[in-house]
């Protein structure tokens, strides 16, 4: 059988994996097949598998490493000694005269085509059982960058191939068991990307956390990627909703969140390359534009597709021709992998004093000891079951990895090293917390939380908390339609494997107080902020913001669309916000804007705030958000509702001014929404039926209102319960009445979700939808279901016995 040495990047094919292992031959699979949708992969060739095992034999390395193997596996000789030994082998080892004249031929051949003398170059590893689904071999073997002539590349090739001996390596394919001499290398051998001028990245065609499959995530850094690859930075983070991106003209971007990105890695002297600090600038600016990011997710789906599953995507930018180039996908290895039935939640039970806040991996919740480490040297310090805390991981790490409870490092994204083994090992990890190694407090307890949205949260102490498994696949079907109340964006994507029909609240306010923190108004008129210390924090915030209105607009269209996204194409229904002006008044910069109310829960809140001359220009930034959402990102399933609507003429006045702010009932779908939550909207039920699209009830102010009882009182809390006969009564006449009038009815407040029979008392109103908090869905499905077939019996027995009454 004829030897083959060399195979050009557009020769390959997914199939030729034996040969070329699964980075190359994916390489190959781009080129030669996605290359009509625009998709750019630089180019190259590969050194085969024949090749690898051509340098084994004339160099006579397999029987020494085959004993050396031995050796390891009958307990004689650990790894620590086993793999620096076979590493020697191979460099003591010389690439074979026949291999290196075909590998100079093809690297002169590569630097002609693209017109120099000397390309640089990227030397990757790819070995021929990488990249399969199963197992990501993340950084497993090496990669060498801006590597410039023959010998420098024959160099870099061996060291290569000796990188598929290294003690990590060896380990991870014991782990996953891989044959060890039934395993080559292939080494890749790819023009570089000037990415050392501009920035580059990961992208990731599934939401990494949850599962989601419709986001592509992005993550950015300054300089070459391995910056963001191996966690050497917080890069920025970009997610991208997939199914919108096929209608050019819409931008469905959900989030930009802006990186710390200290560092970056650029070229060297000559060749190799080197890590410098990033400029203030750099850090305060984000690294792609819009039209890049939406360029990347297209790709990103257009790889997906043709691969059939979720991909995990390197890709660079050229700083001298601002050209984006793909540089490597291999198969996502974490959450497609997934049981989409299976859904585990964990709460925490009690809060504690927060040490340190990062970007959150996986969604569990651990405890237990701290052992802060700064190299793997250290590794006989750590106990079982610890929490692991290191400024960052590579491969190295993984073993000790295995055996942590939990992980927190200072530096790294959500595609970082650190982030993939976590997810792949099953263990929460929090990262990029720039400060873990110095605040958590060697050897003390703490309680690492990752089920609180994309942020985790390191307490102090052991935290009781609760872990419960789902099983959505034994949720009823229902005819009222289950839908649940969402605040936190960052949590939209947890939820998205329950079986529901959409949103039935998403709150504004959390977004405002939570993300943006600053009044609207603050913003608005920013000369009137009096507070130094307010003006200060407002200024860190909207950094990079010119207009600091579109901090606000920006940050709210965003985390509306994430909610929007989760439940795509299922209505979401938007409250306006609902502060009360001392809620107002303890966001940054407020007190200068809201009055001081003896009464707040009975003041400027709702309705009344929008047209007022206090809030109008506050209310006119929620509106051009909600058009961004629906108009430029393109979720047209967002249904706005309107709180605490007092009066029909306060109806017509909101949405007059709805209008003017180019939010038309009616007009490119929109429905609005009331919420029924006063007295009057109940008696007057009818004639709001004419303004509105809709109504939700809103329980907890419905049953403050028609009792007279403050829901904040404790001393009168015993006498506050939704299921009071004044309160169901109510229910029941606002159900007729909309009903009557053809419009529907659903219910938002806390009362199906806490009391297990008023959600049968509601399905016997024929209430239209029930909007539950996330984890009450399952039993309250159970209970509706069952009431359903309650009422189907005795609906009917009912006919049954008319038939017989009218019978002859």
């Amino acid at each position: 059988m004829t030897r083959e040495f060399i195979r050009w990047f557009e020769d390959l094919e997914a199939e030729d994996v034996g040969l070329v292992g699964g980075k190359n031959a994916s390489l190959g699979e781009m080129i030669r097949t996605l290359g009509d949708k625009g998709v750019r992969v630089p180019g190259g060739f590969a050194l085969t598998a024949d090749a690898y095992w051509e340098f084994v034999l004339v160099n006579g390395l397999r029987e020494p490493i085959v004993r050396l193997l031995g050796e390891l596996a009958s307990g004689r000789q650990g790894l620590d000694l086993v793999g620096p030994a076979i590493g020697r082998l191979f460099d003591q080892a010389r690439m074979p005269a026949e291999l290196a004249q075909a590998v100079a031929a093809a690297y002169q051949t590569l630097s002609a085509r693209y017109g120099v003398s000397e390309a640089d170059v990227a030397v990757r590893s790819s070995a021929t059982a990488e990249d399969l689904p199963q197992a990501s071999f993340a950084g497993q073997h090496e990669s060498y960058l801006n590597v410039r002539g023959t010998e420098a590349l024959l160099d870099a090739c061996r060291r290569c191939f000796a990188s598929l001996f290294t003690e990590r390596a060896i380990a991870y394919r014991d782990r996953q068991g891989f044959q060890h001499m039934k395993v080559a290398l292939s080494v890749g051998v790819q023009k570089m990307v000037r990415a050392d001028q501009a920035g580059a990245g990961v992208m990731f065609t599934i939401d990494t956390e949850t599962g989601f499959p419709n986001i592509a995530l992005i993550d950015a850094g300054w300089g070459l990627g391995e910056s963001v690859v191996k966690g050497v930075v917080t890069p920025d983070e970009y997610r991208v909703f997939k199914p919108l991106l096929d209608d050019p003209a819409l931008v469905p971007i959900i989030e930009k969140r802006l990186g710390s990105k200290r560092s970056k890695i650029v070229y060297g002297d000559g060749s190799a390359v080197r890590t410098v600090d990033t400029s203030e600038e750099e850090r305060q600016r984000l690294v792609l534009t819009d039209d890049q990011i939406i360029q990347l997710a297209r790709w990103g789906v257009d790889i997906e597709r043709h691969y059939g599953q979720p991909m995990d995507i390197e890709w660079a930018i050229d700083g001298d021709t601002e050209t984006i180039y793909v540089l490597q996908a291999r198969p996502e290895t974490v959450e497609s992998r997934k049981l989409a039935s299976a859904l585990k939640t964990y709460a925490l039970q009690e809060r504690g004093t927060v040490l340190v806040r990062g970007s959150a991996v996986g969604e569990a919740i651990a405890a237990g000891k701290v052992f802060v480490l700064r190299n793997t040297r250290e590794a006989d310090r750590f106990e079982d079951g610890g929490i692991l805390v290191t400024e960052m991981t590579d491969p190295d790490w993984v073993p000790l990895m295995r055996r942590a409870s939990g992980i927190v490092t200072d530096r790294g994204g959500r595609t970082s090293h650190a982030a993939i083994v976590s997810r792949e090992l099953g263990v929460p990890a929090i990262v990029g917390t720039g400060q873990g190694t110095s605040k958590l407090p060697l050897g003390g307890q703490v309680t690492l939380s990752c089920a609180e949205g994309s942020v985790g949260i390191v307490y102090d102490g052991r935290l009781r908390f609760t872990e419960t498994a789902i099983d959505v696949d034994t949720v009823p079907h229902t005819r009222t339609h289950i839908m649940i109340n969402l605040a936190d964006p960052d949590a939209a994507f947890r939820w998205w494997r329950l079986p529901c029909h959409g949103v039935g609240l998403a709150r504004m306010e959390f977004i405002i107080n939570r993300i943006i923190q600053i009044h609207p108004m603050a913003l608005v008129r920013p000369d009137a902020v009096q507070d130094q210390e307010a003006r200060r924090r407002i200024g860190e915030l909207t950094a990079g913001y010119p207009d600091r209105t579109a901090y606000f607009v920006d940050h709210l269209a965003q985390g509306i669309g994430m909610i929007a996204a989760s439940r795509y194409p299922s209505p979401v229904i938007v409250r306006m916000s609902d502060f009360k002006s001392n809620e107002y008044a303890n966001l940054i910069g407020g007190r200068g804007f809201e009055p001081h109310e003896a009464n707040p829960m009975l003041g400027l809140r709702g309705a009344s705030r929008y047209y007022s001359e206090e809030y109008r220009e506050a209310f006119a930034l929620e509106c051009r958000a909600l058009r961004r959402v629906r108009e430029v990102m393109g979720f047209t399933n967002v249904v706005i509702m309107i709180p605490f609507c007092r009066t029909l003429a306060e109806a017509d006045r909101v949405l007059q001014l709805l209008a003017a702010n180019g939010l038309v009932r009616g007009q490119h779908g929109l429905h609005v929404y009331m919420m029924a939550e006063i007295p009057s909207n109940v008696f007057l039920a009818e004639e709001f039926a004419e303004r509105f699209d809709g109504f939700s009830i809103g329980s907890n102010d419905l049953t403050q209102l028609l009792l007279g009882i403050d829901r904040d009182s404790v001393e009168l809390a015993a006498l506050f319960d939704e299921r009071d006969e004044t309160v169901k009564r109510a229910i029941k006449t606002l159900i007729e009445r909309a009903h009557a009038k053809g419009i529907t009815v659903g219910i938002c407040g806390q009362a199906p979700s806490d009391h297990p029979g008023f959600a049968e008392f509601l399905v016997g109103l024929g209430i239209d939808s029930i909007s539950l908090n996330p984890d009450s869905v399952i039993a309250v499905c159970e209970r509706v279901a069952a009431a359903e077939r309650s009422r189907e019996t005795v609906a009917l027995s009912t006919r049954e016995t008319e038939a017989l009454t009218i019978s002859p």
